[in-house]
């Protein structure tokens, strides 16, 4: 007889119906505004600011179809991830659920990529800070400005999950108030009623002025796809947090709910507002970068060292939510005995202190190679985590398709989010994922990170799959 997956494992205590607490040794010490705050802000990554104006530069203004379609496959993801988030919260989130769904070595091989995912974001994001900040004070080396950063960060995370949540909630704070002030400004400068603006107010004129709405034809719209897709990443972060919080289980939904409207305004809505304030091939856009550009276009004085400030928030919130991302997946996989247990321990305050240096030492080697190699050893690092976020959002599918049953049969009452039109919708998803992964591998662009993403991938499943067997050995002979 087969035994079947089941939502909770032995021994675990999922707390009490409706609002179940962290029986971990983790403490509910996340509000509910930093958890609205975490998911707000946890779609907006330094990647829009930065990376932008390249995806522009390529499809034009037919990126805005390459937005709509990344940020429809993350909306689809997220419902997934919250149907099994409300129903279970669970510090490993996606990890955890792929554990009980689809085995051990699923649990293992995707939670070990996320958590190399994002000690190597550490490093990018503590470099893309210390650049801005030695530009404003250049006394203070760049390595230096990325050793501060950090040491701060890995403090705040250090001291209490309360303190992250505080950091968290102002770094996204600033960085969803300059949007939205970036948006409602830029939009009154499009149709020309905002006072003193330097913009011509054209309208919507530059969407189809400079060659078209498509002026690189249908392809550029995938190329910007493959541009685009790792600035969503970050997202799934408010499920992991949810297992810390006050009531995960509204935390998760309420996430789940708005994730439609915040990418629409954020993501979508300020580039049409870029795309609308100038023509896509304007040599501003590339030169300075798309908000940049945009704010200097209405004649907005210091655009530059605002959007400095802004980058350096969102760069400051990546790298805090990174550092809290990796360790908190590196406490799950400790608790599973899928890493080692002194991950797993947690100090008088909650706080997993083994997980949150193991995770920040590894961050500090790669920022170390990112000084020392960069050609070659960093950009290893890099290229080999790139295609990550893909490989999650499509265990996130696979899992999903599992665990309904699961839910079904178990806890039917629990499922409180529910992924729509289920299975179509799911598999239409993971479809998608698949194609884009399909389509990198072809795009002399993207190739080596596909192709070295792929490589550890199937070194780490592989070790998963060694280990699941020797388990299941031991356990056979007991």
């Amino acid at each position: 007889m087969t035994m079947q997956p089941t939502l909770h494992k032995e021994g675990e205590n999922p707390g009490e119906p409706g609002n179940p607490q962290p029986s971990d040794g983790l403490k509910a010490g996340l509000k509910n505004r930093h958890l609205s705050m975490i998911a707000i802000g946890g779609v907006i990554g330094a990647g829009l600011f930065v990376g932008s104006s390249g995806g522009i530069a390529k499809a034009g203004p037919a990126i805005l179809i390459s937005y709509a379609l990344v940020g429809a496959m993350v909306v689809m993801v997220m419902r997934m991830l919250g149907e099994m988030a409300a129903a279970s919260p669970d510090s490993g989130s996606f990890s955890a659920y792929a554990d009980r769904a689809l085995g051990r070595w699923a649990g293992f091989s995707i939670g070990w990529l996320y958590w190399f995912f994002w000690v190597v974001v550490l490093a990018v994001e503590a470099t893309a800070g210390a650049v801005i900040l030695e530009g404003w004070i250049p006394a203070v080396p760049q390595w230096g400005w990325a050793l501060i950063v950090m040491v701060v960060l890995t403090a705040t995370n250090l001291i209490s999950v309360g303190s992250y949540g505080e950091f968290e909630f102002w770094f996204a704070g600033i960085k969803v108030v300059a949007i939205g002030a970036f948006v409602i400004v830029g939009l009154l400068a499009v149709f020309g009623v905002l006072p003193g603006s330097d913009n011509p107010g054209e309208g919507f004129a530059h969407l189809t002025d400079a060659g078209g709405f498509l002026p690189n034809g249908a392809g550029a719209i995938l190329t910007g796809v493959l541009m685009v897709v790792f600035s969503f990443m970050g997202s799934e972060i408010v499920t992991l947090a949810a297992g810390e919080s006050e009531d995960p289980r509204r935390a998760v939904t309420k996430a789940t709910n708005s994730v439609i409207w915040r990418i629409a305004v954020f993501y979508l809505g300020s580039i049409f507002v870029v795309l609308t304030l100038l023509p896509w091939n304007d040599p501003s856009i590339t030169e300075k970068g798309s908000y940049v550009a945009a704010l200097d276009s209405i004649g907005i004085p210091y655009a530059s060292g605002i959007m400095d400030f802004i980058i350096l928030t969102a760069v400051l919130s990546c790298l805090n939510s990174g550092l809290y991302t990796a360790s908190r997946m590196a406490f799950s996989l400790g608790e599973r005995g899928d890493a080692p247990k002194a991950f797993a321990k947690v100090r008088g305050n909650g706080v997993p202190v083994t997980a949150i240096l193991a995770s920040v030492v590894f961050g500090f080697v790669a920022v170390f190679f990112n000084y020392i190699s960069p050609d070659k050893v960093f950009d290893f690092l890099l290229n080999s985590s790139g295609a990550v976020a893909l490989f999650v959002w499509l265990v996130i599918c696979l899992t999903q398709l599992r665990m309904r049953g699961i839910l079904m049969r178990e806890a039917p009452e629990k499922l409180t989010v529910k992924m729509w039109l289920f299975p179509y919708l799911t598999w239409a998803t993971a479809a998608f994922i698949v194609f884009v992964l399909g389509y990198m591998f072809v795009d002399e662009a993207n190739r080596q990170v596909v192709s070295l993403s792929l490589l550890v991938a199937g070194v780490v499943v592989a070790i998963g799959l060694v280990l699941d067997r020797r388990r299941k050995a031991l356990a056979a002979r007991v």
